[in-house]
């Protein structure tokens, strides 16, 4: 069983719950995302797959998840990175972001950036593909009302459109 770190407003450790826990009760927590670019400057987006537990089949960001308990989000963001995609790149730090969902799920939002074109290996089930777009490639997704992982949507909102 995943145990998360569940924190306060202030991003300080008050405890550990289950995944499951964290979620039924809405409890704050830790997330982390990987931006990753080709040398173009496009950005590589992830199909999450069908073994996704929230937002099957949806476009998320080239990496994601939960930071597990006593994790950094730095190791999370490595961990995330090598189980996603298989492989392991430099990463440095993009933002911090505290962001709720609109069924009111807190959790502060540790994103990196990294340039990587691959290969890849991709996590079966959980990830479908990964492809690179231009920020007007991916504005104009969202206006045709592809799917797109809800902290993704935040993030891009937020920093780039």
């Amino acid at each position: 069983m995943e145990l998360l770190d569940i924190v306060d407003e202030n991003d300080k450790v008050i405890g550990t719950a289950s995944q499951e826990e964290a979620l039924s009760k809405k409890l704050r927590r830790r997330i982390v995302h990987v931006l990753m670019f080709d040398k173009q400057g496009r950005l590589a987006l992830q199909m999450r797959g069908k073994d996704c537990s929230f937002c099957p089949h949806h476009w998320s960001t080239s990496v994601g998840g939960h930071v597990q308990s006593g994790e950094s989000y730095e190791q999370a963001a490595n961990r995330e990175f090598k189980e996603e995609l298989g492989v392991i790149n430099a990463l440095s730090f993009f933002s911090k972001d505290y962001f709720i969902s609109k069924t009111g799920l807190q959790m502060f939002l540790v994103t990196y950036k990294t340039i990587f074109e691959g290969p890849f290996e991709l996590e079966e089930g959980k990830v479908d593909k990964v492809e690179y777009f231009t920020i007007e490639e991916i504005r104009n997704m969202i206006d045709n009302n592809e799917k797109f992982h809800p902290e993704l949507l935040f993030l891009l909102k937020k920093h780039f459109l």
